[in-house]
């Protein structure tokens, strides 16, 4: 029991208050950042006049882009709940956005690709990104460096949670 006492040093209360204020600030802004992804897609797209397409479908038709995938692999790489994301797909099968055949080797599995409606519509969305990144630095004043000092944290807190629901910390 000792050795555990060692490899865990107490903290004094003024770091732990100081990494909880830090760390429930995160959680908040990680939160609203992706509320406020999805209003800017939302956004974009009202502009255009195609506003048939809600900003997590939008979504989900870039981060299909040119692939052909599964709904699972789907929601693996998304990390999508599974019902949202078989009802944004059916929703985007009726309105002519993905194409979706069943598997020639497992035809329990339907694959998924993007039509040209599709294709379109994840263009809007990567030419949204492009237009961003242009001003990011001189109007967002977040550069390269911070980039890449936030996406580290954000993999960390990313690989932190993983390890919490797979060893059940």
């Amino acid at each position: 029991m000792s050795a555990v006492l060692k490899e865990y040093p107490r903290q004094d209360n003024d770091a732990v208050e100081g990494l909880k204020v830090e760390y429930l600030q995160a959680l908040r802004l990680v939160e609203r950042l992706h509320r406020l992804l999805l209003d800017v897609i939302k956004d974009e797209f009202d502009r255009l006049g195609q506003s048939e397409l809600n900003s997590v479908q939008a979504l989900l038709l870039y981060n299909i882009g040119t692939s052909e995938l599964t709904a699972g692999e789907l929601r693996t790489r998304g990390y999508y709940l599974g019902s949202n994301v078989s009802y944004n797909l059916k929703k985007l099968v009726d309105m002519g956005y993905i194409h979706h055949k069943r598997s020639d080797t497992d035809r329990r599995s339907v694959r998924i690709s993007l039509t040209e409606r599709g294709r379109d519509a994840c263009d809007v969305v990567t030419e949204l990104y492009e237009r961003q990144l242009k001003s990011l630095e001189t109007v967002g004043e977040v550069n390269e460096r911070d980039t890449r000092a936030l996406n580290l944290s954000l993999m960390r807190l990313e690989r932190f949670w993983s390890d919490q629901i797979r060893y059940r910390l």
